[in-house]
């Protein structure tokens, strides 16, 4: 007569969560999934809006860089599920993917609900039980999980538990943050959680605020001094907004405006207007006669500067500065943006800081509370948009249904060595 199998209990349904529960429900473990929103998968939905990028095509050794400082644990997880693994398992869903021309992966129809649907159908097959608005409180004193549903109170004895709770980012998708006092509670470490792939603020006058908030600057490049002190140039695209600047190109080198706010209270990147120009190129143009042209008529002529770009100029630029056809030049291959501030955490793509790596075993098992394991963004890591991060909640997950397998493979084997 076989034995039931123990159930286990996995708080959050996004895809770090679902992936840890399909590795256990896969291996004929029964798996309750808890999630607090009315449906699943809420914020891999929201990803997924003007096109799922789920990974990217990069080769793997720099692929696993995008992760600094954490790379070598990220590693670990991606090892046990790499971007091609990724793939591969999409395509068992049934969904197709393609890669784009910066080298990012997409579903062929470029959308999330098809993939989760599709998942979610392969999930309850295996016997998969997911509950919907039921809020993860915590633990009670005997050590059981203490959920919320609705009204009702409700007290859970799992054989083993993934937490997969995310991070701060987008609160009223789910990911609140509010676990970190519970975690704190048991003594576990915890990294301050933090906006990454975030805005940052700059003071704008009222003109550009008004009349460029939301236009989008492309192509553009960045300089900035990464934390060896080295030069590094990144060319992409941005959006100036009503309070600064934020999108892919701001996302990549989110960390290290960051830091640097943090430990000087302001960071200063320059911006290159005209990385498909060369600076010899731009001064000589700008060394033509101008006759009557007001100066953004004239940039516009010679250099195809477009108005959002020449706004940003004026705005970070003295007149004098302009006037002086070399001193223009300059500006317009290296201009000064000063950044005074982090965006709200609600505001940010994702989030950094959260679980420590010492609080977690190689398996993501929490040292001070055997038999839990933890996966996704509530754990200390970051990484820039482009595939990386859904990659790595999907490996973590991986590795934590993995861990919480092995954790019920050893405890029956001591019950049966006992008996």
């Amino acid at each position: 007569m076989s034995t039931p199998s123990p159930r286990v209990a996995v708080i959050g349904a996004g895809p770090a969560g679902l992936m840890a529960a399909d590795i256990l429900s896969a291996a004929g473990v029964a798996v309750d999934v808890y999630d607090a929103m009315p449906s699943v998968g809420r914020k891999f939905l929201l990803a997924g809006i003007g096109g799922m990028n789920i990974t990217h095509s990069e080769p793997l050794a720099a692929f696993i860089q995008r992760y600094a400082p954490q790379q070598d644990w990220v590693a670990d997880w991606l090892g046990d599920f790499s971007p091609t693994q990724l793939r591969a398992w999409i395509h068992a869903q049934g969904i197709d993917t393609f890669v784009g021309t910066s080298g990012r992966v997409f579903p062929t129809d470029m959308k999330a609900a098809p993939l989760l649907r599709s998942w979610l159908a392969r999930l309850r097959s295996q016997g998969v039980q997911l509950h919907p608005r039921h809020r993860w409180l915590g633990w009670h004193s005997d050590g059981s999980l203490h959920l919320q549903h609705g009204e009702q109170p409700l007290s859970v004895q799992p054989a083993a538990c993934v937490l997969a709770l995310g991070g701060a980012s987008w609160p009223k998708l789910g990911s609140d943050g509010h676990w970190l006092a519970w975690l704190s509670a048991q003594q576990i470490a915890c990294a301050p959680l933090q906006p990454a792939n975030c805005g940052f603020t700059c003071p704008w006058s009222e003109h550009l605020k008004s009349q460029f908030a939301g236009a989008q600057l492309k192509p553009i490049a960045v300089q900035y001094r990464d934390e060896r002190g080295a030069e590094q140039h990144l060319q992409g695209e941005f959006v100036l907004t009503e309070h600064g600047v934020e999108g892919s190109l701001i996302y990549a080198i989110s960390r290290h405006i960051r830091q640097q706010i943090a430990d000087d209270g302001r960071s200063i990147i320059h911006l290159d207007l005209l990385p498909q120009r060369s600076l010899d190129d731009v001064q000589a143009r700008l060394s033509k006669p101008r006759g009557k042209q007001s100066l953004g008529k004239f940039l516009r002529a010679q250099l195809k500067l477009d108005a959002a770009k020449v706004a940003l100029l004026h705005e970070l630029s003295s007149a004098e500065q302009r006037q002086d056809p070399t001193c223009l030049a300059a500006l317009l291959k290296r201009l000064p943006l000063p950044l005074s501030g982090v965006r709200p955490i609600a505001e940010a793509i994702s989030s950094a800081g959260g679980v420590t790596r010492a609080a977690l075993d190689d398996r993501l098992m929490l040292k001070a509370l055997p038999g839990t394991f933890c996966a996704g963004e509530m754990l200390d890591w970051e990484a820039p948009t482009g595939g990386y991060l859904l990659t790595a909640c999907f490996a973590s997950g991986v590795r934590a249904g993995q861990g919480a397998l092995a954790w019920l493979n050893a405890a029956q084997h001591d019950a049966a060595t006992a008996r």
